[in-house]
């Protein structure tokens, strides 16, 4: 590195800053202190671009030099994409079904900006500087919201382990979700067009999501041994909320099982096309049978929203749904169903009441004659 002939020095009584250029024109900013031995240290302030940052590596740096000098242990240093490993290893995937999200979010997005830097030197700044990036790049709020969430668990984690001493993600402030819900219930119109344009493979899925409410791992994953004898019944286990339920099958649902127990030699209901015992996935074929009947914006987790919202319309109760699709609560219940034109149209006439029936309830209509009366008969003494 070349040293410039002129180079620019702040000093702040315990410790000074000082910026070098490199032979490409780059500025460098290094810190220049006594360490707890009262040795002088003259280094590099690793990713501080401007004096501000330069100050607050130097701060961090005699901050650290005290508390050696008194003793007081310090936090393991380790780089971000050394301890995004740990966390993979020792905590995703032994705890989290979804650990293979966390690892792609872990990969294409987070280790490479914060890879390289110590844990412990990560601001809520750093934070900040981060999802503004994001966003800028067009990516939606909600999905930094999820990044924010691995990010926090991630560093509370750490704190735990004694890798740092506090979880920066703690002060910054997730965006709020409510205008992101998506809101798509199938209508009876759009489920039979649907149905006619599905191939055999897949036409009990969908029959069975509808009539159960059930998630699309849990279907494709569902195993003989959960299903009632008396073919009533089915046991949902290794659910995402980590607790097992019990799903009651109507008579559609019922019919799905009795048809598939006929085809299935496995140890699946729903096995798979290919050869296998599991069937991985049904995206393309949905995708597909949606695109021939004509139907868009439709997930397959819009079916689990339909069946939830044809519940409320036929009168089941919140908790009564909630306990059908497996939800922790009722905040989350909320989220799946949907009141439509028809039923709040329904609500607000259930109150609405002829004049002449307020008279035979015992209720006075207010008239201007009725207020006079009263006014009169207040004066009387």
């Amino acid at each position: 590195m070349a040293k410039a002939k002129t180079k620019t020095r702040l000093s702040f009584g315990n410790g000074a800053i000082y910026q070098r250029k490199t032979k490409d024109g780059r500025i460098r900013w290094y810190l220049d202190y006594r360490d707890e031995a009262g040795k002088r240290v003259q280094r590099l302030a690793m990713n501080a671009l401007t004096p501000e940052e330069a100050a607050l590596a130097l701060r961090i740096e005699i901050s650290r030099a005290f508390a050696r000098a008194q003793g007081v242990k310090e936090q393991k240093r380790i780089l971000f994409n050394d301890f995004a490993l740990i966390y993979l290893e020792s905590y995703a995937k032994p705890n989290k079904k979804s650990w293979v999200c966390d690892d792609y979010c872990l990969e294409a997005h987070l280790k490479p900006y914060f890879g390289k830097l110590d844990l412990r030197e990560i601001t809520p700044l750093d934070i900040e500087t981060y999802r503004a990036k994001r966003l800028s790049a067009g990516v939606k709020k909600s999905t930094t919201n999820r990044e924010m969430a691995l990010l926090k668990k991630m560093f509370h984690l750490a704190v735990d382990w004694g890798y740092c001493a506090e979880n920066p993600v703690v002060k910054v402030k997730l965006f709020p979700e409510r205008d992101n819900l998506k809101e798509r219930v199938l209508s009876a119109e759009e489920e039979t067009r649907l149905l006619a344009h599905c191939p055999p493979h897949l036409a009990p899925i969908v029959v069975f999501a509808l009539n159960t409410g059930m998630r699309r791992g849990e279907i494709l994953g569902l195993r003989w041994d959960q299903v009632d004898p008396s073919g009533k019944s089915i046991r949902v286990t290794r659910t995402k909320s980590g607790r097992d339920r019990s799903v009651p099958l109507n008579e559609a649902a019922a019919e799905v099982i009795k048809a598939q127990r006929q085809k299935s030699r496995g140890s699946y209901v729903f096995p798979s096309m290919k050869g296998g015992e599991y069937m991985k996935s049904v995206a393309h074929s949905f995708a597909r049978a949606c695109r021939l009947a004509g139907i868009t914006g439709l997930r397959f987790h819009d079916l689990r929203h339909t069946f939830a919202t044809r519940l409320i319309r036929q009168g089941a109760d919140i908790i009564t749904v909630q306990a059908l699709l497996g939800h922790h609560s009722v905040t989350v219940t909320q989220r799946y169903t949907h009141t439509g034109a028809d039923e709040k149209r329904r609500a607000v006439d259930a109150l609405s009441r002829k004049p002449e029936n307020l008279l035979l309830s015992g209720d006075t209509p207010v008239t201007e004659k009725s207020r006079i009366q009263v006014t009169d008969s207040s004066n009387v003494n």
